[in-house]
């Protein structure tokens, strides 16, 4: 994984953000996804009175007791908003671009994943074995801004759409040794977000 380009785009749009006018550029964070140990990070900027464009990224970088659930992931966004940008309701258009390397997980929550099978994606697999890849997607959004404070806002965010991934498959956290390769076509959700943005 690439982690420094990932890292060097996020602080370069950080900067450019700075020079922006007020109440044009909001700096956000989901607390779902940093509640599970991925840091989220996402800049937003206003184009027009109701339209808005997000870059958004994850991160997931390290390993909990020998399983894997690393990854990185890229989420741009244009919104299109019913009354005026970051407050109310709006529609999104994004995409997603990322890179994964997860599984080995063994008994992890006794037995949930024996039988877990969600929209085609049949998540069993990922007990005895580790899938190492990149995925390409896009999806449609609505969300609502609930404005909290003058240079504060809560937004709520969900998502469904298509992902494409193709893999390497290992039989097991470490080793390097290829069983096979693939592809999975993903259909679902894409987005789910529960975020606090600092608006400037």
């Amino acid at each position: 994984m690439n982690i420094r380009k990932t890292l060097a785009i996020f602080g370069i749009l950080f900067f450019i953000s700075l020079g922006a006018s007020a109440q044009k550029v909001g700096i956000k964070t989901n607390l779902i996804s940093d509640a599970a140990t991925s840091p989220h990070l996402g800049v937003e900027f206003k184009m027009s009175p109701k339209w808005t464009f997000e870059i958004a990224g994850q991160l997931n970088a390290w390993n909990i007791h020998e399983r894997r659930w690393r990854h990185w992931m890229a989420q741009p966004e244009v919104k299109v908003w019913y009354c005026e940008a970051f407050q109310g309701s709006f529609w999104g258009l994004h995409a997603i671009g990322g890179q994964y390397n997860i599984g080995n997980f063994g008994n992890f929550g006794g037995n949930i994943l024996d039988h877990l099978n969600f929209l085609g994606s049949d998540f069993s697999k990922l007990k005895d074995h580790r899938y190492q890849g990149w995925g390409v997607g896009a999806g449609i959004s609505y969300g609502y801004d609930w404005i909290l404070a003058k240079h504060w806002n809560l937004e709520f965010e969900i998502g469904v759409g298509y992902i494409y991934t193709w893999f390497d498959r290992y039989p097991c956290g470490e080793c390097g040794s290829i069983e096979g390769s693939g592809h999975h076509n993903y259909f679902g959700p894409t987005k789910l977000s529960l975020a606090i943005e600092y608006l400037f």
